[in-house]
């Protein structure tokens, strides 16, 4: 398949850093305070637009320090107050971005404030965002695909998108100010900024630093492509695969089969679509989901799948393809495309993927065929992960991701082992290198130097959460002879960084053991939960 790239730019005058005078339609770049600086010129006036990115995201931070970069942009973010202004912080992944629309003198005072404040944080505020945020994350609403990330990449790195900001409960000033001093700085970072020169008054002074990498993509899944059960009652898939000018095309025609197939021909879905996300340099996530009703889940499976092993076989119409095409395409067709492209433009800088102009992109666009749709399709069943209601889809050439941890410590657990109080079926081993669930269909085991976070809970129960996202959770009101000592040998093996010191639980909360059973019934494998959590 011929290489390409998938980013819908337009023309870098100058090398980032060095000064050029703008010309209509190109993106010029400067620098600012030692900060590279994109600029593109808008016709007609209007409101002056800017973003300053900076590289850093959710994907950076551990399981137990998740949401210290949205506590950064909140303090930054708080001296604005209310203001009519339009302006808005948001962290993703790899990156966060404060944006803002206004006369130059608004925007001037808005991205000065912004560095002033990452200079100096309103730390005093911390308690209060704390509460701010874990009332965002409550009302949150989740995706279907809120699982998946977990799954694929375990409770680290761009798997923490699946989890709660375990780190709002417990991050310290410390904590927040030696996070803003690593990874806000001036090197750190790029500016984007529409109109052809940069106003007067800019100061986006911040400290040194270095280009911080994207953060190495971890896995959870042995083999691919794979399937987990459960979920809202839909199918969602998500793969990986190459940034390409034929990968950003092929969402768009999975998109549109599977629309075409589960909704106006089956009338099996109402939501049918496709999503393409660049995840790092190199790779982009495509993501896919239909909804469907109770009685048309086994439909939808079967629909969806039918419409993936099509696209891999290479049944796709020149039609499918030439449609989406028109749709990219048009993109060009917009007034001031160079200003529009700039905060794209300005992130592929900031993580080092290449930039094209427009003739250059309409170029890849042209020379896709059917063929790079087909290896597309068959790239992104390799990599799939897909979340089906029911019964699994093993027919279709997938394999189940792991339930349970791969054997390591041989037939039996290490440690000593504690009864459960409620089944004679169940145990747990608490030993000097892991705590291992036992149960009659298989065993869960958290190592304590691959415990991306533990839950510590003032009535002595600890949650142990695994690299590979598997969760312990040990109780002492469920399991015999479990006494202090023993957890304070789980205590003292853990990593201290993993430590996330919990509120005290409401006694309803805490699980008490159901009438003791002989087999595995009632609640004696659901004392524990066995399998990953999902996000909240």
């Amino acid at each position: 398949m011929t290489q390409q790239t998938d980013g819908p730019t337009a023309q870098l005058a100058q090398p980032v850093g060095v000064p050029a005078p703008p010309e209509r339609g190109l993106i010029t770049a400067t620098e600012v305070d030692r900060i590279p600086t994109l600029l593109a010129p808008t016709s007609g006036g209007g409101p002056v637009a800017a973003g300053l990115y900076f590289r850093v995201g959710a994907a950076d931070e551990t399981l137990a320090t998740a949401g210290l970069t949205h506590l950064v942009e909140h303090l930054a973010l708080h001296r604005h107050g209310v203001s009519d202004l339009h302006y808005n912080g948001s962290t993703a992944a790899t990156h966060t971005h404060f944006v803002v629309s206004g006369t130059p003198e608004e925007v001037v005072a808005y991205l000065n404030g912004v560095c002033a404040s990452l200079r100096d944080l309103p730390v005093e505020r911390l308690a209060t965002e704390r509460e701010i945020l874990r009332t965002e994350q409550a009302g949150r609403g989740r995706g279907p695909n809120h699982q998946l990330p977990l799954w694929r990449y375990g409770a680290r790195g761009y798997g923490l998108a699946s989890y709660p900001e375990y780190g709002t409960l417990h991050l310290t000033a410390d904590a927040v100010r030696d996070w803003a001093a690593t990874w806000f700085t001036r090197d750190n970072a790029v500016l984007w900024m529409t109109g052809d020169t940069v106003p007067e008054g800019l100061d986006l002074t911040l400290p040194a630093g270095r280009r911080q990498p994207l953060p190495a993509p971890t896995s959870a899944l042995p083999v691919t492509p794979a399937y987990l059960t459960g979920g809202s009652g839909g199918v969602v898939l998500d793969g990986i695969v190459r940034r390409t000018s034929a990968a950003r095309l092929f969402a768009e025609v999975l998109g549109r089969a599977l629309f075409t197939d589960l909704r106006q021909k089956g009338g099996y879905s109402y939501t049918a679509d496709c999503d393409y996300h660049p995840r790092d340099t190199d790779h982009a996530t495509i993501t896919a989901y239909a909804d469907a009703l109770p009685q048309k889940q086994d439909a939808v499976v079967g629909g969806f799948i039918d419409v993936l092993a099509r696209l891999r076989a290479g049944t796709i119409d020149r039609a499918e393809l030439d449609s989406a095409r028109a749709k990219v395409v048009k993109q060009y067709e917009i007034p001031d495309v160079g200003a529009a492209a700039l905060p794209m433009y300005a992130l592929n800088v900031l993580t080092g993927h290449e930039n094209l102009t427009p003739d250059e992109h309409r170029a890849q666009l042209a020379a896709v065929t059917v063929e790079d749709l087909r290896d597309v399709a068959r790239e992104l069943y390799d990599s799939a992960l897909i979340q089906v209601p029911g019964r699994g889809v093993d027919w279709a050439g997938f394999t189940e991701a792991p339930q349970w941890s791969a054997p390591s410590f041989g037939p039996e657990p290490l440690g000593t082992v504690h009864r459960s109080r409620a089944s004679d079926a169940v145990s747990l081993a608490v030993g000097r290198e892991a705590v291992t669930l036992s149960t009659p269909r298989g065993r869960i085991a958290v190592r304590y130097d691959a415990c991306a976070a533990i839950r510590v809970f003032p009535d002595g129960a600890r949650h142990l959460i695994g690299f590979d996202a598997f969760v312990v959770e040990v109780e002492p009101t469920l399991y015999a002879k479990l006494t202090p000592d023993r957890m304070a040998l789980i205590d003292a093996a853990v990593p201290a960084a993993a430590v996330v010191p919990m509120p005290e639980r409401d006694p309803d909360e805490i699980p008490q053991p159901a009438a003791r059973r002989g087999g595995l019934k009632g609640r004696a494998l659901g004392m524990l939960r066995s399998l990953r959590p999902g996000r909240g």
